[in-house]
């Protein structure tokens, strides 16, 4: 079967219950995109493909005059799931465009450097705290948080506290700036 990255996503996400591409680009928003974005125009397209595959099946339910279409896994899409689920994952890669940069950085000025890791360690700072709002409202509706959140949380926590680190090993002698400085947590 040829399914690509994206559509195990929405295959995983169908498995939880029916769904339109609207509250599936949602729930992505809200989970997978801190480690596995997806776009409308990657979601739309993929669900087309997985409905000509036999994967998933869609049902139209118009609403306040707006044409929704709800998908649902099929059986097919089910095995195709627990299929890929069995198998060992072939992509470890992940992006950030922060950490390109402070590795480009390297040679420039201290000031530079700095700059790059006050603003990587800013955001994940940015990032737990938001991630620690969802680990409260997943609380709130009495369900337990995830394992992949508890991950995000405490990797950003850490990454955060890495970037002050770096900041002081970098060249302790030398005054930094607010805009340069890796905020205390």
């Amino acid at each position: 079967m040829d399914v690509g990255a994206t559509g195990y996503v929405l295959l995983g996400i169908l498995k939880w219950g029916p769904r339109t591409g609207y509250e599936i680009k949602q729930l992505v928003d809200r989970s997978t995109r801190f480690f596995w974005a997806a776009s409308y125009g990657q979601i739309y397209p993929e669900l087309k493909r997985l409905e000509r595959q036999g994967l998933v099946s869609s049902e139209s339910e118009p609403r306040g005059g707006r044409n929704r279409n709800v998908y649902t896994l099929t059986r097919k899409g089910r095995d195709e799931l627990r299929a890929w689920m069995q198998r060992p994952p072939q992509i470890f890669e992940t992006r950030n465009e922060a950490l390109l940069k402070l590795f480009l950085a390297a040679g420039e000025r201290p000031d530079e450097v700095w700059r790059h890791l006050a603003e990587m360690g800013r955001h994940a700072e940015e990032l737990a705290a938001r991630l620690r709002e969802i680990e409260g409202e997943i609380a709130a509706e009495g369900r337990d948080p995830q394992l992949c959140l508890r991950y995000g949380i405490e990797m950003n926590e850490w990454i955060a506290k890495w970037c002050e680190r770096a900041a002081d090993d970098l060249d302790p002698e030398t005054e930094r700036t607010a805009a340069t400085a890796p905020r205390r947590g």
